[in-house]
C-alpha cells in the first residue's frame, strides 16, 4: 500500500511539473507575440488555456482523492497540499499569460511606442523565477526556493522603471500615445506579477519542506 501511495505522489508532481512547463511556454510565447506584434501567435497562448483550465482542475481532483485515500501526515500532507497550492499558482499564471496576449491582439496592427528593452528583461525574470520555483517543488530545495523570493525585488524594480518611463517619457508629453502606452503598462504589470505568484510558490515550498512560515518575511533570507 505505501509503495503504492509513492507512485501516486510521483503521479502527482509529474503533473504538477507539466502544468508548469505549460505555464512557462505560455509566458514565453506571449512575450515573443509582443516583440513580433504576432496576433496568431497570441491567439494560439489564448486558445491554449482551456487545456490548462482542465489540467488544474483534473490535479486538484487527484489531491483531494489522494486525501481522502490515504489520510496523510506530516510531510505527505505538506507535499499534497501544497501541490494543490502550486496548481492554483500556475493556473494564475497562465492567466496572466492570456491577458498579455489580449493586451497582443489590441497592439498588433499599431507601430510599437518605443523599442522594447525592459520588458523582455522583465519577461526574463519572470520565466526564471518560474521554473526555478517549480524546481524547487520538485527537488525539495529550498535554497532555490529563497533565491526565487529574493528575485522579486528585481522584478519590482524592472517594472517600476518601464511605468516611469512609458508615463513620464511619453504619455506626459503625447496624449496620442496613451493607446499604445497603457497595453505596456498592463503587460508589466501581468509580467510582476507573475513574479508575485512565483514567489508564492517558492514560499509554500519552504513550508513545504520545513514546515516553516515565511510569507511577508523576505528579510534575512540571505
Amino acid at each position: 500500500m505505501e509503495r503504492h501511495f509513492d507512485e501516486e505522489l510521483k503521479e502527482l508532481q509529474s503533473e504538477i511539473l507539466k502544468m508548469g512547463v505549460m505555464a512557462q511556454e505560455a509566458i514565453y510565447k506571449s512575450v515573443e507575440a509582443l516583440r513580433n506584434r504576432d496576433k496568431t501567435q497570441a491567439q494560439e497562448v489564448i486558445a491554449t488555456d482551456n487545456k490548462i483550465d482542465e489540467l488544474e482542475l483534473a490535479i486538484d481532483e487527484r489531491c483531494i482523492d489522494l486525501i481522502a485515500r490515504h489520510q496523510p501526515l506530516a510531510g505527505d500532507l505538506r507535499f499534497i497540499t501544497t501541490g494543490m497550492k502550486l496548481n492554483v499558482e500556475l493556473e494564475r499564471i497562465a492567466d496572466l499569460a492570456v491577458y498579455i496576449c489580449q493586451r497582443v491582439v489590441g497592439l498588433a496592427d499599431k507601430p510599437l511606442l518605443k523599442p522594447l528593452i525592459d520588458i523582455p528583461k522583465l519577461s526574463a525574470v519572470a520565466q526564471n523565477m518560474v521554473r526555478d520555483s517549480i524546481d524547487s517543488f520538485v527537488k525539495k530545495d529550498v535554497e532555490l526556493a529563497k533565491k526565487v523570493m529574493l528575485s522579486d525585488s528585481e522584478a519590482d524594480q524592472l517594472r517600476n522603471r518601464i511605468n516611469d518611463e512609458l508615463v513620464n517619457d511619453y504619455m506626459a508629453h503625447d496624449t496620442a500615445a496613451v493607446d499604445r502606452a497603457v497595453p505596456l503598462l498592463l503587460i508589466s504589470r501581468h509580467l510582476e506579477r507573475i513574479c508575485d505568484h512565483a514567489t508564492n510558490i517558492a514560499e509554500d515550498v519552504i513550508y513545504m519542506v520545513n514546515a516553516q512560515v515565511v510569507k511577508h518575511q523576505h528579510q534575512g533570507l540571505n
